[in-house]
């Protein structure tokens, strides 16, 4: 009798976030992720899709699950740069539904926006995703804010979040790296 594989399914979910300045940028990467404190695992980017029944959970009470080494699936935003105080910028936003559905993770990443500003285009996207996959109905035209106020009047979405981390290029010249990233559990 053959036996079926059946890929396995995240449970929980931590977010961090980091930064890391170095005078080679593999070494900046590095540092940004010991400050988010996941230089460890092996993670491996997927596309985002928060599993229905998938918990968040805290960073601390995240780590508690993941052994140096482990493969991690992750959605990561990162950004980098070696100019002198360019803003850098990597952020993650989600969007969980009301009902027993699965949710978004978005990422973006690139130069110039504040936290605030990533913040809202990460859960906007998030946002966006959910709501067309559950067919509410808006004008993608309107202002996010506009936008957050139908979807949760629709009783669909129950809430959006975002993590992001912005910095400036370092003064001297030195690599600069954000990294922000949401890591599944098993």
């Amino acid at each position: 009798m053959a036996h079926e594989w059946t890929a396995p399914i995240p449970t929980k979910v931590f977010f961090t976030k980091g930064v890391g300045r170095h005078k080679y940028l593999p070494q900046s990467q590095e540092l940004a992720f010991r400050h988010a404190g996941v230089e460890k695992f092996n993670l491996v980017q997927v596309s985002g899709i928060l599993p229905s029944k998938c918990k968040i959970v805290t960073l601390s009470d995240g780590l508690k699950h993941l052994i140096p080494g482990q493969i991690a699936f992750s959605v990561v935003s990162e950004s980098s740069s070696d100019e002198p105080n360019r803003l850098l910028c990597a952020g993650i936003g989600v969007a969980m539904p009301i009902r027993d559905q699965y949710g978004y993770i978005s990422r973006h990443q690139g130069y110039g926006m504040t936290e605030e500003k990533i913040g809202d285009f990460v859960e906007d996207m998030a946002a966006t995703m959910l709501a067309t996959t559950l067919g509410i109905e808006f004008d993608p035209a309107r202002n996010y804010d506009e936008r957050k106020e139908i979807y949760r009047m629709s009783g669909n979405i129950v809430r959006t979040r975002n993590i992001v981390q912005t910095a400036e290029g370092d003064k001297h010249g030195l690599w600069t790296t954000v990294v922000a990233a949401a890591v599944f559990l098993l």
